[in-house]
């Protein structure tokens, strides 16, 4: 699958002749994979957002929201509303998800913490080290460092 990318007509009357220009007709650069890859960046920008338009929410175990949430309900719940399916737990959401190295994680990315092989607790990636999470009972939706290096990093699709 291909997207349209526009190109400014400088770039296209560029000198120098490179793959980027060549690959250009009409104003418009064809590039591989590349709707998949910003549909996918779009949905898990919205879905921080919404994630952080809760911040203060309390932790319900179960809760799938729209004003309570346990952890996988925060992230279900924040891609649903914009526009991704998820299934309902932790581990189920990583068994989902394409996996990614820590290198490659991006803001929306969702962040699996784990014992073993066991997926314990979600949140999504917000940058700079921080999640927006709902941790436990008693606690509410924030964001917060993550605390651990016992970690995975998923992509919804």
């Amino acid at each position: 699958m291909s997207a349209q990318v526009h190109v400014p007509s400088l770039l296209v009357r560029a000198t120098t002749a490179s793959a980027m220009t060549l690959a250009a007709v009409g104003g418009t650069l064809f590039v591989p994979g590349a709707a998949p890859e910003a549909q996918a960046a779009g949905h898990s920008m919205k879905a921080l957002n919404i994630a952080a338009s809760k911040k203060g929410a309390p932790y319900r175990w179960g809760a799938t929201g729209p004003s309570r949430f346990d952890c996988s309900g925060l992230t279900l719940y924040s891609f649903k509303k914009a526009g991704k399916q998820l299934p309902r737990t932790a581990q189920q959401q990583y068994n989902k998800t394409r996996h990614i190295s820590a290198s490659q994680r991006q803001r929306g990315d969702l962040v699996f913490f784990h014992s073993g092989s066991g997926v314990y607790h979600v949140g999504i990636y917000a940058g700079s080290g921080k999640i927006w999470h709902s941790p436990k009972t008693g606690a509410v939706v924030r964001l917060e460092k993550i605390w651990t290096k016992s970690v995975y990093y998923g992509r919804v699709g």
